[in-house]
């Protein structure tokens, strides 16, 4: 069940009345209406891997259990291994396993012998990329001490359940999602009114930025060779924004329909276009898996302790699988080993925290400065964002190298999509206005903006009318 699909549309009202009306505002009811809401949404795209994450969650609830009572250090680095070898082995084996058995076949082709060996029908379950990082960060928590082990297995289940950010994330911690659960809440209207500002930008987003976005960068990368160098760019430009729609989109329905249900999900996206630096935009970009990585990763590796050599490993490690998350695809590999070669320098020379605060416009000079790096660090990850959709690296090369090939030769670019790039400077002129906001449709509360206010809802809700077609699929529920 997708988010601008009309099971959706229907599905959510229906749960927002019984979660208010009929939970009589006790927490366990309300915890029981969102776990079987959670499941049912789940059961949506294969109800066959309802046992996995049911599964893979009592696993961990008991591990956690077992980590929280245990005193001995070497049994509890022995139980959160087993959580860790079971989760990763679960992920592995639905996402990875085709994967390493056709390249160790094709490696052993390259040298003029053949490997016996098939791959199998394997179906991808949704989310596991997501809630596998979610109960992986809870285990390891317990065993480090930073909370305790939820002994409430409905809270729990909530917990690793909740659809709103089930399938896509944000990825969310323990820390601030579980107490959450554990608590009764009750309906504000502020916070109601907040999300479906934030769902409506969400779909905002989704339907009229990235799905046609979509449409003009799949005839680009699929049939590159028979467009000139300008159209070639603009194909570039267009994935850009479908990607960053598409997910940044999800994360806005995500977490603004979690407001409906009096809970808070972190920030995803923090307008990672408007970036200084490859530094600032991996703290703007996908915050909830960047910092994960940091915090269960990069420091356990050493982070920025020991020497300059020991660094620049720990940065490869972590954006290569990174890389590797996103995806059984070389491209994916290529694409993290990229972002660490544009990481590296920053790092070394001690630049990489920089730029901690919004862009500004404090000054013309400052500003003109701004602007530049804004735009030069956006052409950086265009080049990233080519990698990553290519089917193959040799396609990303050769993408790339007829882009280039003629672009300082006389020509235009063919206009097509001009209606989607004017959404797209409308959409960037919102979250310019409101990059220190926590999404591009936050208005206070003044009257005097009641108007415009409204006029905005209006122009929005009639440009996701006028550009729906087919319901396209979040491009992160492959990941």
């Amino acid at each position: 069940m997708a988010f601008n699909s009309f099971e959706f549309a229907l599905f959510l009202p229906v749960v927002f009345a019984m979660y208010w009306f009929l939970s009589f505002r006790k927490k366990i009811i309300q915890n029981i209406i969102l776990l079987l809401a959670s499941y049912l949404f789940y059961a949506f795209w294969d109800w066959r891997f309802l046992g996995l994450i049911f599964g893979s969650s009592i696993i961990d609830y008991f591990l956690a259990l077992f980590i929280a009572k245990k005193n001995k250090k070497a049994t509890k680095r022995l139980l959160v291994g087993t959580s860790i070898a079971i989760n990763l082995g679960l992920l592995g084996f639905f996402k990875y396993f085709n994967f390493f058995v056709e390249s160790f076949q094709e490696v052993f082709t390259l040298f003029g012998s053949s490997l016996g060996g098939s791959t199998l029908n394997i179906i991808l379950p949704v989310g596991i990329s997501f809630y596998t990082f979610q109960t992986l960060s809870y285990t390891i928590d317990i065993y480090r001490g930073k909370i305790k082990a939820e002994k409430n297995p409905l809270n729990f289940l909530v917990f690793v359940s909740f659809f709103p950010q089930l399938v896509a994330g944000p990825i969310e911690r323990a820390t601030n999602l579980l107490p959450q659960f554990q608590k009764e809440r009750t309906f504000q209207y502020n916070h109601a009114r907040s999300g479906m500002q934030q769902i409506l930008w969400g779909l905002f987003k989704k339907i009229v930025i990235a799905d046609n976005c979509a449409h003009w960068a799949n005839e680009m990368f699929s049939n590159y060779g028979s467009f000139t160098s300008w159209d070639l760019v603009m194909g570039s430009i267009f994935f850009s924004f479908q990607i960053y729609g598409d997910f940044s989109g999800y994360s806005d329905i995500a977490i603004g329909t979690s407001k409906l249900f009096g809970i808070n999900l972190k920030k995803n996206f923090s307008f990672p276009y408007f970036s200084r630096d490859i530094a600032e935009f991996w703290r703007r970009w996908h915050i909830s898996l960047t910092t994960w990585f940091r915090d269960y990763l990069y420091i356990p590796l050493g982070g920025n302790r020991g020497s300059k050599w020991r660094q620049v490993i720990n940065v490869s490690i972590v954006f290569l699988i990174s890389g590797f998350w996103h995806g059984a695809n070389w491209t994916f590999l290529a694409w993290g080993l990229f972002n660490a070669i544009l990481f590296i320098p920053i790092l070394l020379f001690k630049l990489n925290r920089t730029h901690l605060e919004p862009i500004t416009h404090q000054g013309i000079i400052s500003s003109l400065r701004d602007v530049a790096l804004v735009i030069f660090t956006y052409f950086l990850v265009l080049h990233g964002w080519i990698l990553f959709r290519s089917d193959t690296i040799f396609d990303a090369i050769k993408y790339t190298e007829r882009m280039y090939n003629r672009i300082f030769e006389w020509g235009f670019y063919s206009g097509f999509g001009i209606d989607i790039l004017i959404f797209i400077l409308i959409m960037l002129c919102f979250e310019w206005f409101n990059r220190k906001k926590d999404f591009g449709l936050h208005f206070p509360r003044i009257n005097w903006l009641l108007p415009f206010r409204w006029l905005a809802y209006l122009g929005i809700i009639a440009s996701i009318y006028s550009y729906t077609g087919e319901p396209q699929v979040f491009l992160y529920f492959q990941f």
